[in-house]
């Protein structure tokens, strides 16, 4: 068995997956958490939070019976979190997560600085708050003293990598999504360096997905001793492994993901610029991954839940499922954490057009949904060309897992079917097969394909959405 851990936005998991990449019945664990918020867009993680909920999740999985067949640990997470660390490895600043948006104007100020079309060609990010250049710029300005401590800046990889060892490397994957990494050159990038006014000196050493680790510290080898010695991976980020999890592998098959945020990604090893619009991150320095981003998507749906007066979840459901579509009157821009792809507008926020007394929460939140969907429809407009003639478009997430009805919405806007995956967890099943994959035991990253369920969409739903994308384009160029 390997161990995947999988550190996302909102939760972290550990399952137990066998030498084929199946999951092992009664080896999952998941622990909740909450970011933390701010009125000025701050959304913040405190690290060692999220280091006590992974503790817990492998106390449950590492610990059951057989656990002597344990022979690595693949970990996944979040792409573009910052975290400060001083020279002893401690963290001295919280972990600055991807919605945050605090830095949105030192974004508007690197993008009349440089030349950003040019750097997006060789990072495959945009000048945006999401990523490091303009994050490290703004805490430099608000936060000096806090960041004079800081000896090294890393991801959530690092922090835990660093806990667990004492030692820590940051892999390909994670660096691709920084900003700070030039993805042809395979090394950090020497003007978004400058433009985030650091060196090389404070990230950590760059390291293949391949390499590892062995020997855990003392107290957490007394904790988990069969996984004393076994070889610990780097973290990949989270879409590169959701995108090997649901094998989508090669442009034959489109990634459609929908849990905190939403992304369209296919694989590639073609080396390409990206379309503007989309990003390029990579799973390792011979595989690119391309794709599209929003900041919205269950988040969106869990807004609505926490301030609405909506109905218990099997009557919501039932009321999505029969209502007409684009009826309600109302046009959303969804941007509550901003937006990503493909405007790469950090300040927006969100708007709902044409309310009148008689709209109901069940209007909200349909016409929210929709709002989603119909982003995830501008990306995959621009993605599509990628994908191979005739492919086909896996669903996965939390979100489409959740309500069948809003996945009907994302394919009625799409205009494509949705084969949705019945691999419930595709990123964690996607850091087991990598780790598999660099033990030498699978011999390729192209698994069997997942078997899943079609999802076909409406021709007259999706007329309808393409009125209401042009008007919600059109509200969204006026405000």
């Amino acid at each position: 068995m390997v161990i995947a851990l999988d550190v996302g936005t909102s939760s972290a998991r550990a399952a137990a997956y066998d030498d084929t990449g199946r999951r092992v019945e009664h080896r999952f664990h998941s622990e909740s958490y909450t970011p933390s918020t701010t009125a000025e867009g701050g959304v913040e993680h405190d690290p060692a939070r999220l280091l006590d909920a992974i503790a817990t999740c492998l106390d449950a999985v590492a610990t059951a019976d057989h656990s002597d067949q344990i022979i690595g640990v693949g970990v996944s997470t979040f792409w573009h979190g910052l975290c400060g660390f001083d020279r002893a490895g401690g963290a001295v600043t919280p972990l600055y997560m991807w919605a945050d948006t605090r830095s949105t104007d030192d974004a508007d100020l690197l993008r009349g600085a440089l030349d950003a079309e040019a750097l997006h060609a060789r990072t495959g990010c945009a000048l945006h708050a999401s990523y490091w250049p303009a994050k490290l710029r703004w805490l430099l300005r608000t936060r000096p003293v806090e960041s004079r401590r800081v000896a090294r800046w890393g991801s959530f990889g690092e922090y835990l990598e660093l806990a667990l060892f004492g030692e820590a490397v940051t892999s390909v994957s994670m660096a691709s999504a920084t900003g700070l990494f030039d993805q042809d050159a395979g090394r950090w990038d020497a003007e978004a360096l400058a433009a985030a006014e650091i060196d090389d000196s404070r990230l950590f050493p760059l390291a293949e997905r391949t390499s590892f680790r062995q020997g855990l510290r003392s107290r957490w080898a007394r904790r988990w001793p069969a996984l004393r010695s076994v070889p610990w991976f780097p973290a990949v980020g989270d879409g590169a492994a959701s995108n090997v999890g649901s094998a989508c592998v090669s442009p034959a098959r489109v990634a459609l993901n929908v849990g905190t945020s939403a992304a369209l990604r296919i694989v590639t090893s073609t080396p390409m610029r990206p379309p503007r619009g989309l990003w390029r991150y990579r799973i390792d320095r011979a595989t690119s991954i391309v794709g599209g981003a929003t900041s919205e998507g269950g988040n969106v749906f869990a807004w609505c839940e926490n301030t609405l007066r909506l109905p218990e979840p099997r009557s919501l459901e039932g009321a999505l499922e029969v209502a007409v579509p684009d009826a309600h009157g109302l046009t959303v821009l969804p941007f509550l954490a901003g937006e990503r792809s493909p405007g790469w507008r950090d300040g927006r926020r969100a708007v709902i057009a044409g309310l009148t007394l008689d709209s109901t929460p069940m209007d909200i939140l349909r016409a929210a949904l929709e709002a989603v969907a119909l982003r995830l429809a501008r990306i995959y407009e621009l993605l599509g060309p990628l994908a191979a003639p005739e492919h086909a478009v896996v669903a996965s997430g939390g979100a489409i897992a959740r309500s069948r009805a809003w996945t009907g919405i994302i394919a009625d806007a799409l205009g494509h079917p949705l084969l949705v995956s019945r691999e419930t967890e595709a990123t964690s099943r996607g850091a087991a097969v990598l780790a598999l994959h660099a033990l030498g035991i699978l011999p390729t990253l192209e698994a069997t394909h997942l078997d899943g369920d079609l999802v076909a969409p409406d021709r007259g739903h999706h007329a309808r959405y393409r009125v209401a994308l042009a008007r919600q384009q059109d509200l969204d160029e006026k405000v």
